[in-house]
Parts: structure tokens; C-alpha cells; sequence
């Protein structure tokens, strides 16, 4: 505590200090004088004010006439309004007074007359013979405005009219006066905006037209003096080419690219580059070995004594790059290009550099921030090392390295195409195997929860949650004990300590997948007992309504048996809790947890839902709540109830639900075949070492020759034939598995299409996702004891359940004998609710 002040301390009104309290009110004065004078005075409201009897056109006129700039820009913006309301007399008596105005106007007014006449040609207000009858001449008469910004805008609109003007009053209009527009004499501007203008022709216009009068000026703007002129031609190409045909391209748009290719203006030669790339598709064999993969791999050298730029607009070009010259490469051009990449993906790191960040002097954090550019886009063309085949593994150290980036921007590029990306490094496909899941990517594992650290401590949140939606992809690359071990806990920390609300629900859904394709029913247990206790029956309100989340996932992803076995009663039994926030959220589920129920079977249930709902409805006291409740009331009284047959209006939905089910049961097989199988393998290990044993004593007991020994009769048969039908039993299912999971993950697809990632999408199209889960990862590995879990997934008490008649039976058949169930109980700490 502080020392009570003086008296005169405490309280000083002496005259310095009443000084200090003028002071201060005068400097408050001071700044209120300003919005004093910015006030209009009555004889600017008279001059702003206007009759109110006038119609909007007399309105118009008068406000471009005698009004002020603001005014006219007003004015001009609804202009398209006008057009709507009265097309005939806005033409005929406003648009004269806009084009006076516009000559003189600022740029606000010529950026809003550019955007109007843009919106009335695309509400088609007008026919486009008026409209060209019109508005084109004030188009064309704008376009060389002095400042850019204007030019662009009213060049953008042109742009628009064009392709919507019949090919005579192009040809008329604007192809005509565009030969002297393009000519040396003229200005810049002039000269680029025909570049532009020209790109946009050529698919107006035959064959012929386009021989005899735009290739010609094509190729005098492509030569002309000024880099910048060259530099937008050689970017228009790409349309003239693809409005010319093959024939044209090969014969006189690529002889131009080439020798742009070499221009002395680094701009020049990064246009061409980009448009030989945009054009690769176009080229045949030949002209791709013979004339572009030599400037491709001469501006590649060169790359890194140029410009920063070049680097960033290779690096994000270079999977189209790789893709469409994939075929003509030699072994030797293959590993250049390779190294090239795995250049450019450690760009302006530390360890290149010889560097920390801490030490980036600031006149090259321009540079730093050019490099991470590029690392990026390497990130992005990652998918292209689907074209390695099996050479894959070449850059698993690029994706760690990528994955390890301390920029989230490369993350966040990475992150788009990750599960394709994983799939092409841990090998998966027809031909993948046990051994290949489980060893190929346990490198890859720090340095995806390393990245999932990064982007939590980050402030970029959306980042975070596509990661954690990607992560969903997981059961395809990596073992169940994996995820189990090394990701889980930390879903459940994400979902308890997370401050923001989509990174919470993107770690809930993530969580039910590996839930959802988690092999050992015991650490399935596990996980189920902790979401009750730890978030249902959670201290926090929070922690309970993310509960709710989760519950909703897992009816979306899970059967519906699956859903009333394991969280039908704690679900609601949160009808009872003390929070309103969390009851209202309840109620809006309701609807999706009686869906779940199956008639007559879950009658039980339904007449606990009927009474959790009755008593909400007679004792609710919050008003909010109890509204919700009496809106749900009517909606689960129109819900029609499922049957435990098919019923055609269900038939889709039981379908998927049976085919869920299915899955589930077969996961619990499959756990116990595999115990039997290792069971039997331990087994006839001992019989083989008792075998030799028994072969070593007889050795050494000299026992006559003619002494009969003992064989088993026709019971020893059985062991053997036992064995093999299990055998064949074990290798019916697993190859039942293959089938399995590739519908397993189609559905999984259906059902949470959020997490599904799409094709590539980048500069490099057609790559598909092979979707191959292998249902044999642990199938020789030891189960571990409950005294090896690690304490986040200590053994949990055994959880009650809701099931049906099927679920007991396939309980039974993979819950093991009590004496396992004893060694190893489920137990969890629980918390209050």
C-alpha cells in the first residue's frame, strides 16, 4: 500500500494549479475549432439546398448545371437508376450535360462515370446499338486521361463494351482508329492502351481480318521503343494466340516470344516467360524440346542474378512449368530442374544464409520478405512431385523444411494441397503396404505438431483451423497409435484452452475422424469417457458447449447406433444445466438427436427425450429458453420417426447409416481377429522352441531305433485346421479392408465434405487424390499395457451405454475375456459438473 498523500497534496486548488486547469481547457478549445469552422454556413445550405417538387431527371439537370462537384457525382452515380426508371429522357436531356461535365470533372467524378456506364451495360438497360449510339464516344474520349487511375477505369469499361459490340461497329468504332492510335508518333499511354485493346480483338474477328490487320500492328507494338509497350504486347499475346489458332501461334506469335524472350528489359523477358508457360499447351513436341525448354532452362540460370521478381514469378510458375514439359525432360534436365526447385525452397533461410532473424540488417528485410514469397509458392507447386513417381522421396527433406518454415504464409500455402502431398511422400496406393505406412513418415510427424505450434501461437487463427481441418486426413497416412499418441491429447487441448471459437470446432471435428477410424476399441473408450467427463460434464460452460459441437459431428460422421450407444444420454442429460446458454444450444440440437433414434428398437430412449422435454418445457424459467424449446416442441412433433426396416422416404439416409454401421462392426472384427492372430503366433513359437527341445533330448538318449514313438491320432488335426481358418478368416477381412476404406473414405467424403480437400487447383491441374486406408497398420504390432499410457490417456472406468440389440453382440465379440477387461479397467478423473 502507498503512503496516504498530504492534505495539500491531495486536494491543491493553490493558483498554479488552477493555471494548469485553464491550460488544459484552452487546449480543449483549441481542437474543437476545427469542427466549428468545417460547420456550413446558411448561405452554402441555400446554395446546396433544392426544390423538392422537382422530378428526378429536372433534379439531375439542374444539380450538373448549377450544383456543386459532389452533387454532380452524385448525380452520375445513379445514373444507372435514371436509365432504369426512364431511359428515353435520361438520354436525351441528362447524358448531354454529363459528357459537359465530364470534361472538366475530377477523379472522383471520372471513377464514378466510368463505374455507372459499366453497370448500365451490364444491366442491359439499353440495347447495345444505343448504348454504342450513346456512350462509346465518351468511353473512347477518356481513355488517355492524364491520370492513371482514370485511363484504367474507363479502359476496363471499353474492355467490357467490347466484347458485347457487333463486329461492324468494332470495326468501325474502334479497329479503324486504333491504326493511328498505335503508331510511334502517338503517346504511351496511347500505345499500351492499343496493346490492350488489340488482345481483346482478336477473337472478335476472322482469320483473314486478323492476318491482314492486327498481326501487323501486333508485331510493330511488339518492336516498339519502349520496354513498357513491348512488355504489355508480349502479355496480350496469350489472347491473340488463342484467338489466331495453332497454325498462326506457331508461325508468328511464338518467333515474337522468343525474341522477346531476349529483350534487354528484364520486364520484357519476365512477360515472355509467363506467356510461354500460359501457352505450353498450345506448342506439340517439337516446338516444346526444340524452342522452349532452352529459353526455359537459360532463364532458369539466369534467375539468380536478376531481380527478386523473376524468382518469385518462376517459383510460382514452375509446377505448370514442370507439368506441361513433363515427357521431353532427359534424366539429366530432371535432376537440374530438381535441384533448382529444392533451391528455390530453402531461399533466404538461415542456415543459407549464414544468418539469424534476429541479425537481418533492415536493408534487406525487403529482400527477406521477397524470399519468403518464393518459399511460398514453392509450398504451392508442392503437388507437381507427383510427377517423381517413385523418386518421391527425393524431397521429403524440402516438405520438412517447408513445414518448418517460420513464415505462416509458406504454411498456409503448404496447406491447400497437404493431404495429396503426404499421400505422394508416404507412398500410398495399390501398391503400398503395412511397412511403407508405418516407416516412411515418422520424420513427418514432429514437423506437423511443430507447425500446428507455430500457427496456435500466431494471431492467424484461420490458418490454425485449415490445419486442423487437414489434419483430418491423417488416418491415411499415418497408424492409429500414431494419432492416438502423438496427436489426440492435443485435439482435446485445442478444444479446453483454445480462445477462439472455429480453431475449437475444426480440433472437435478432427478429433471424431481419428475417433472414427481409431483401431483398439480400449483407446476408443477412452477417448469416448474423456469427451463426457471432461467436456459434457466439464467445470466450464464452455467445455459443455463444446460438447454440443461434438456431439453433432459425431451424428454426422458416426452411425446412428454408434451415437445412442455412447452420447444419447449425456447429451441429454444436459437439459438440466445450470447455464442457459448451454440449454439453448441443446435445444437446437434436439432435433438431430432424435433423428438418430430407430423404432421400435430405441423406444426407451425416445421417452427419455420425451421427458427431458416436457420437464424443460414446464420448468424452464429463462424466457430466451424457453421460446427455443417451444419452436423445438413443434419441430420434433413433425419429425416422422425411422424404423428399423427401410422405409423408401429413408432409404438414402439408412443406406449411408447401415453402410457407417458396417464399418464400425467390421473395425471390432477385425481387432479381434488380429488378437487371435497374435495370440497364434505366440503360440506355435512355443511349440516350435518345445518342438526342438524335444528333438534335442531324444538326440541325446540312446534309445533303440525300433522303439515305436508316440503320433497323435486324428485329433491333432484340429489345431491345424483351426489355425487355417482363422488364417483365411484374418486374410478375407484384410482383403476385405482394401475394398472397405476406399468406400469407408468416400463416405467419410459425403459426410464431412468441410475437411475433404480438392483437386489441385494451382498452376497444375489433374492431380487426383488416391484415397487408400490401409486397415492393416497395427496388425503386428504388441498392444500396450494400461500402465504404458501416457498420463493424458490414463485407463478409464468402463462406460455405460445405450445400444442396440447388434451393438451388445459385436461387443461381445471384441471386448476380450473379463480377466483382460480386469488388467487393464478404464479409469479417468473425473469432473464436476
Amino acid at each position: 500500500m502507498h503512503p496516504p498523500l498530504p492534505a495539500a497534496a491531495a486536494m491543491d486548488f493553490s493558483q498554479n494549479s488552477l493555471f494548469g486547469y485553464m491550460e488544459d481547457l484552452q487546449e480543449l478549445t483549441i481542437i474543437e475549432r476545427p469542427v466549428r469552422r468545417s460547420l456550413k454556413t446558411p448561405e452554402e445550405i441555400e446554395r446546396l439546398t433544392v426544390d423538392e417538387d422537382l422530378s428526378d431527371i429536372d433534379r439531375a439537370v439542374y444539380l450538373l448545371s448549377a450544383g456543386q462537384d459532389i452533387q454532380g457525382t452524385s448525380v452520375i452515380a445513379n445514373l444507372p437508376c435514371l436509365m432504369r426508371q426512364n431511359p428515353a429522357e435520361t438520354l436525351r436531356r441528362v447524358l448531354p450535360k454529363v459528357r459537359e461535365v465530364l470534361r472538366v470533372a475530377g477523379v472522383e467524378m471520372q471513377l464514378t462515370a466510368a463505374v455507372s456506364f459499366l453497370t448500365i451495360l451490364q444491366e442491359e438497360s439499353v440495347s447495345i446499338h444505343a448504348y454504342a449510339h450513346s456512350f462509346l464516344q465518351i468511353i473512347l474520349l477518356h481513355l488517355e486521361h492524364r491520370d492513371a487511375a482514370v485511363s484504367n477505369a474507363w479502359l476496363e469499361t471499353l474492355l467490357s463494351v467490347v466484347e458485347a459490340l457487333p463486329k461492324e461497329t468494332l470495326r468501325h468504332e474502334i479497329l479503324n482508329p486504333l491504326v493511328s492510335k498505335a503508331q510511334l508518333s502517338q503517346t504511351v499511354q496511347s500505345r499500351l492502351v492499343s496493346c490492350k485493346i488489340l488482345g481483346k480483338l482478336t477473337n472478335k474477328f476472322d482469320v483473314h481480318t486478323i492476318k491482314r490487320e492486327i498481326i501487323p500492328l501486333v508485331k510493330s507494338l511488339c518492336q516498339d521503343v519502349e520496354y513498357e509497350v513491348r512488355s504489355c504486347m508480349c502479355r496480350q499475346l496469350e489472347n491473340i494466340a488463342q484467338g489466331v489458332g495453332t497454325e498462326l501461334t506457331k508461325s508468328v506469335v511464338l518467333p515474337e516470344l522468343v525474341e522477346l524472350s531476349r529483350d534487354e528489359g528484364s520486364s520484357v523477358r519476365l512477360a515472355a516467360f509467363e506467356t510461354l508457360v500460359n501457352l505450353l499447351d498450345i506448342f506439340d513436341t517439337d516446338d516444346r524440346s526444340q524452342t522452349i525448354l532452352p529459353l526455359v532452362k537459360s532463364f532458369c540460370e539466369k534467375s539468380f542474378k536478376a531481380d527478386e521478381s523473376i524468382l518469385i514469378s518462376l517459383s510460382f510458375h514452375l509446377g505448370k512449368l514442370c507439368h506441361g514439359l513433363y515427357g521431353i525432360f532427359t534424366p539429366d534436365q530432371h535432376l537440374r530442374f530438381l535441384e533448382f526447385y529444392k533451391k528455390l525452397s530453402t531461399l533466404g533461410l538461415p542456415q543459407e544464409n549464414g544468418h539469424s532473424e534476429n541479425q537481418v540488417p533492415p536493408q534487406l528485410l525487403e529482400q527477406e520478405k521477397k524470399y519468403t514469397s518464393v518459399r511460398k509458392n514453392c509450398a504451392y507447386n508442392l503437388p507437381v512431385s507427383k510427377l517423381l513417381n517413385s523418386g518421391v522421396y527425393l524431397i521429403h527433406k524440402e516438405l520438412i523444411t517447408l513445414l518448418e518454415d517460420e513464415s505462416l504464409e509458406v504454411l498456409d500455402a503448404l496447406i491447400v494441397h497437404l493431404p495429396e502431398i503426404l499421400e505422394l511422400m508416404s507412398g500410398v496406393g495399390e501398391s503400398s503396404g503395412q511397412e511403407n505406412k508405418l516407416s516412411a513418415l515418422p520424420e513427418f510427424i514432429p514437423a506437423l505438431t511443430a507447425a500446428e505450434q507455430r500457427a496456435a501461437a500466431s494471431l492467424k487463427w484461420r490458418t490454425h483451423e485449415k490445419l486442423l481441418d487437414t489434419y483430418a486426413c491423417l488416418p491415411h497416412i499415418i497408424s492409429s497409435d500414431q494419432i492416438y499418441y502423438r496427436f489426440l491429447q492435443r485435439m482435446f487441448t485445442i478444444m479446453m484452452t483454445n480462445n477462439v471459437l472455429p480453431v475449437q470446432k475444426a480440433a472437435s471435428r478432427t478429433l471424431c475422424i481419428f475417433l472414427r477410424y481409431n483401431r483398439k476399441q480400449e483407446q476408443r473408450h477412452e477417448i469416448i469417457q474423456k469427451l463426457i467427463e471432461q467436456l459434457g460434464q466439464g467445470k466450464s460452460y464452455w467445455n459443455r458447449l463444446r460438447f454440443l459441437d461434438t456431439c453433432e459431428f459425431i451424428i454426422e460422421i458416426f452411425s446412428k447406433s454408434f451415437f445412442c450407444k455412447y452420447f444419447f444420454l449425456p447429451t441429454i442429460e444436459l437439459t438440466h444445466d445450470p447455464v442457459a446458454n448451454v440449454r439453448m444450444k441443446l435445444c437446437s440440437l434436439l432435433p438431430k438427436v432424435k433423428a438418430t433414434l430407430k423404432i421400435p428398437a430405441d423406444k426407451h430412449l425416445l421417452q427419455q427425450l420425451e421427458m427431458c422435454v416436457r420437464k424443460l418445457l414446464c420448468q424452464e424459467k429463462d424466457k430466451d429458453v424457453l421460446a427455443i424449446v417451444k419452436r423445438t416442441v413443434l419441430e420434433l412433433d413433425r419429425m416422422e420417426m425411422s424404423m428399423d426396416a427401410f422405409q423408401k422416404k429413408f432409404y438414402e439416409k439408412d443406406l449411408l447409416d447401415q453402410e457407417k454401421e458396417r464399418e464400425e462392426l467390421l473395425l471390432l472384427e477385425m481387432e479381434q481377429i488380429e488378437k487371435e492372430k497374435q495370440q497364434n503366433d505366440g503360440r506355435s513359437m512355443s511349440e516350435k522352441i518345445f518342438e526342438k527341445k524335444r528333438r534335442d533330448t531324444k538326440t541325446s538318449t540312446n534309445l533303440p531305433k525300433n522303439i515305436p514313438v508316440s503320433v497323435p491320432g486324428p485329433s491333432s488335426a484340429n489345431p491345424a485346421t483351426s489355425k487355417e481358418i482363422k488364417k483365411s478368416k484374418l486374410i478375407r477381412s484384410q482383403s476385405f479392408n482394401n475394398q472397405a476404406f476406399h468406400t469407408k473414405y468416400g463416405t467419410l467424403d459425403k459426410c464431412t465434405s468441410k475437411s475433404s480437400t480438392a483437386g489441385y487447383a494451382g498452376p497444375v491441374s489433374g492431380i487426383t487424390k488416391t484415397s487408400i486406408l490401409s486397415l492393416t497398420d497395427d496388425s503386428f504390432r504388441p498392444t500396450r499395457n494400461a500402465s504404458s499410457l501416457p498420463a493424458a490417456f490414463s485407463p478409464s472406468t468402463p462406460l455405460p451405454s445405450t445400444s442396440r440389440g447388434a451393438s451388445h453382440v459385436a461387443d461381445a465379440k471384441s471386448s476380450g475375456s473379463k480377466d483382460q477387461q480386469r488388467k487393464a479397467p478404464l479409469k479417468s478423473r473425473k469432473s464436476n459438473p
